[in-house]
């Protein structure tokens, strides 16, 4: 989960850029060695890395960076393609039994792992059923201690405690694997495209240990040759990597892809103007003044100079309201937030497009339907309307619950210091509505502590997906999810939602799934546990040399089949 951005400052002089930042990359690059022909720089693809990289080990892929730096390197059984939905990978075909609880993959023939000292004779050696049920069985695995054991627990068959059962995750023969379910859970293959579902060796593991996050090995695109932590990141071309293009070129056409890790965005910024860089995704407020105007366009000054894209991006920016008096205290307790027309006030009194046009050069769309964002397929305003900012309304509800200028509203609002202006502009539009609102600003972990138990009545947060489906969005609101062991941080309980969730999960159909998820939907927009403030945008900056490089709304860095002029 993602906080808010921080409001834009003007940019006002440019600091200087040593060649540091640029240099010891290529100087990488050229040092590794390889039996290709030294490196052509139109065939590297660059990008940089502001926020810290911790691990090339697909079991500890939990944010951005480490994502998309191991996305190049391995492959699971099945990936998204470009409309979102699972597509076969290493699996060249699947099957779903009709009850849902079984899935068969069947492997590509020919798929080898990354050459490496840890194999015999350092030739990577085919792929097997056996490394899919090993990578599996690693994410359960208490010693590997991945956060990315979610993805299993609670899904897959289980025994007499409630645990992954041993037969959970079968290697019927060297091609063919199954999983059991212990029950249908339509969204499993969209789990099962995370990079913690990517296939590994057993024998890179056990020889590298803890020590495998700077070793991988894995059947991608490209081969790891580098890591010079706070320095660069370098990966070579895959000569053996399975895939080919339509015409039967094998992929990928890169021969390098080298990551930098400059932390200053400004600095970005200007690396990326020097051509020094091929890519940035996600600008901030050093640098989003200086691209963009208030409206969103990009500013003439660069118009031509390189390809500007906003695109949606799977995440939801929201005010929580903690439904549930059990965990707060004193002044934490704020009562009259467990009146639905109060809470409906607060969100009717909120100008979301003026929010996304002061603060964010509306990246960003406002968020006046549910909470599922609007660019999954099942989002409809029509279908699911929420609440334009009409400061009368809110006014007439909260003279209904009581309130008003002789019994005036006075809250408080937990919030981080990157949302700590965006708070202070709700603070001003509920003021105009008679609503006193305190700002309690508090460190990040604080934070998310308070919040994941329940001590924060109302609160900032934001949940970006883990996989393309509403009901990934719907699980923060299903009675059983309730924090800190799950997601349902405003612990919501309401049994028709809990009984439309539970039949959503069920159902094949996509249009109907879609319906149900529109009515769980509904009934968050009606009680209001979260007010949603914006579906939020990616911009994406790419050199105009740079082909083949398709954004979607997961913001996935896939450079397969990516090539430079």
């Amino acid at each position: 989960m993602n906080p808010l951005l921080s409001p834009p400052a003007f940019f006002r002089r440019r600091p200087h850029l040593g060649r540091s930042l640029v240099l010891p990359v290529l100087a990488l690059l050229n040092a590794c060695g390889t039996a290709e022909k030294s490196a052509d720089e139109r065939r590297v693809f660059r990008y940089n890395q502001p926020e810290a990289l911790t691990s090339l080990d697909p079991a500890f892929s939990r944010n951005q960076a480490n994502i998309w730096a191991v996305t190049q390197l391995y492959n699971g059984l099945v990936e998204l393609n470009d409309s979102l939905r699972p597509a076969p990978a290493l699996a060249r075909h699947y099957d779903i039994s009709p009850d849902g609880r079984r899935y068969t993959f069947v492997l590509r023939v020919g798929v080898r792992f990354h050459d490496s000292e840890v194999f015999a004779g350092g030739k990577g050696r085919a792929v097997t059923a056996h490394d899919v049920v090993y990578s599996f069985r690693r994410l359960l695995d208490k010693t590997t201690a991945s956060p990315g054991g979610w993805i299993f627990r609670g899904k897959v068959l289980e025994n007499g405690q409630g645990e992954p059962s041993d037969t959970c995750f079968v290697a019927a023969n060297d091609s063919t694997v199954r999983v059991y379910l212990k029950e249908p859970f339509i969204p499993f293959l969209g789990i099962l495209t995370m990079p913690y579902a990517y296939v590994v060796p057993h024998e890179a593991v056990q020889r590298y240990g803890k020590d495998f996050r700077e070793h991988p090995v894995g059947t991608g695109p490209f081969v790891f040759r580098r890591w010079d932590e706070g320095s660069a990141i370098v990966y070579h071309r895959n000569p053996n990597y399975w895939r080919r293009d339509a015409k039967g070129k094998q992929l990928p056409y890169l021969d390098a892809v080298q990551i930098s890790f400059i932390s200053d965005r400004k600095s970005e910024f200007l690396t990326f103007q020097q051509g020094k860089l091929d890519f940035l995704s996600g600008i901030r407020a050093g640098s989003r003044d200086l691209i963009l105007y208030p409206n969103g366009q990009l500013r003439e000054d660069f118009a031509g100079k390189f390809r500007f894209e906003k695109v949606p991006y799977l995440n939801t920016e929201y005010l929580g309201i903690q439904q549930d008096p059990t965990n707060l205290r004193g002044d934490a307790d704020q009562p009259a937030l467990r009146d639905r027309r109060v809470r409906q006030a607060l969100n009717y009194a909120l100008n979301k497009p003026e929010l996304l046009a002061y603060f964010l050069n509306n990246v960003g769309v406002p968020g006046h339907s549910g909470f599922v964002p609007s660019s999954l397929p099942s989002f409809s305003q029509q279908a699911v309307p929420g609440y334009l900012y009409q400061p009368e309304k809110a006014r007439q509800l909260l003279r209904e619950a009581g309130y008003g200028p002789s019994k005036p509203l006075r809250l408080r609002l937990s919030t981080v210091a990157d949302t700590k202006e965006i708070s202070e502009y709700l603070q001003k539009k509920w003021a105009e509505v008679g609503v006193q609102v305190q700002i309690d600003v508090n460190q990040s972990a604080a934070h998310q502590e308070m919040v994941d138990n329940g001590r924060a009545a109302l609160f900032t947060k934001s949940w970006l997906g883990d996989y393309p489906d509403a009901e990934n969005y719907l699980a923060l609101f299903y009675g059983p999810n309730f924090s800190p062991a799950g997601p349902n941080k405003t612990h919501y309980r309401n049994p028709e939602f809990d009984r439309l969730y539970e039949q959503a999960k069920l159902e094949r159909d996509d249009r109907r799934r879609w319906e149900l998820y529109q009515a769980m939907d509904r009934l968050v927009v009606r009680d209001v546990p979260v007010i949603p403030l914006y579906y939020d945008q990616v911009v994406r900056l790419t050199q105009n040399n740079v082909h083949g490089l398709t954004p979607n709304p997961m913001n996935q860095l896939v450079l397969e089949r990516v090539w430079k002029d």
